[in-house]
């Protein structure tokens, strides 16, 4: 016992360090990391947005950064698989916690993330948000954009997300219509994996439909979207109900026919040669969930993001 540690998340004396809580007790921030306001000498953020106003069907997506913490808990900072090294070794990296949000007053929730997204990106570290139903990624695109420019959307969902929509409105099923029209995306360089569901339009963007991901091994999946988007900055934003329901039925909007979690985790892995500049999972509803299976699914999606990055990281200090 001499070795281990309790309360990782406030107990933490560097950021870098691994922690080596009990799975089953401790204060479940994100992968244990420390909890913290401060944002000097921090390579990587994870935010939680915990909003579902936008939900078109069942609500409840507003407990998925908590839900995806718990299930973190799992990873132990054992060298993690399939990235082989601790991941926090060389990226410092915390748990921003959650934006504050007024449920009595929805209208002033994209000013609020996008916002308070601003001020992580300003001091240079890497963003991955936890939602949230899907309508969180339209204020926090604006903040990528204004950083970046117009980003690449890769997008893992069942959904277009195109609908049409009046100004000020919030939906999750309009917003990268809405990022396409402000022009936060670059439509020739996005795409779209796993849609299961019809739009009015597609805004110009590729989509890479669910019938074609079933047939299509993970390496050509891959290979479409690095090809697609080639080295132009990107977004990478993945609803959980991109995955089919028996692997992800914990969500607001499930659609039949999708591809499993080992799969699209093949998917990602090989995504390493992408600019990411930013990343999140959403649509995380833990009320609909069994035995935590989507909590676990979005966990080791939000892992793999973080993978990705620390590789991203290495290369490029190395």
């Amino acid at each position: 016992m001499a070795n281990k540690t309790i309360d990782h998340a406030i107990t933490a004396k560097s950021l870098t360090s691994a922690a080596s809580d009990p799975t089953h007790a401790g204060i479940l921030s994100f992968m244990r990391r420390k909890y913290t306001k401060q944002l000097k000498g921090v390579d990587t953020v994870v935010w939680g947005v915990p909003f579902d106003a936008a939900t078109s069907n069942r609500p409840g997506a507003r407990f998925g950064p908590q839900a995806i913490r718990r299930a973190s808990a799992i990873f132990d900072n054992d060298p993690q698989y399939p990235f082989q090294r601790d991941l926090f070794a060389d990226m410092a990296t915390i748990d921003y916690g959650d934006c504050l949000l007024d449920y009595g007053n929805h209208a002033k929730t994209p000013a609020t993330i996008e916002r308070e997204a601003a001020k992580i990106l300003k001091s240079g570290a890497y963003l991955l948000t936890l939602g949230g139903d899907h309508f969180v990624t339209y204020p926090i695109l604006k903040a990528h954009a204004e950083l970046h420019g117009p980003l690449a959307l890769v997008q893992f969902d069942a959904h277009q997300d195109t609908w049409p929509d009046e100004k000020g409105r919030i939906d999750h099923g309009s917003f990268v219509g809405r990022a396409a029209r402000e022009g936060l995306i670059d439509v020739e360089r996005s795409i779209q994996i796993g849609i299961r569901t019809h739009a009015p339009e597609d805004c110009g963007i590729r989509i890479v439909c669910g019938h074609e991901v079933e047939e299509m091994r993970a390496e050509e999946i891959a290979d479409t979207i690095v090809r697609h988007v080639g080295s132009h900055p990107a977004y990478l934003t993945f609803d959980i109900d991109c995955l089919d329901p028996a692997y992800a039925p914990g969500t607001g909007t499930p659609v039949a026919g999708g591809p499993s979690s080992a799969k699209i985790l093949s998917v990602l892995r090989r995504l390493g040669a992408l600019h990411i500049a930013g990343s999140d999972v959403v649509e995380v509803a833990p009320a609909y969930d069994h035995a935590d299976l989507t909590a676990i699914a979005g966990s080791t999606i939000a892992m793999y993001m973080l993978g990705l990055r620390a590789e991203w990281l290495a290369e490029r200090r190395g």
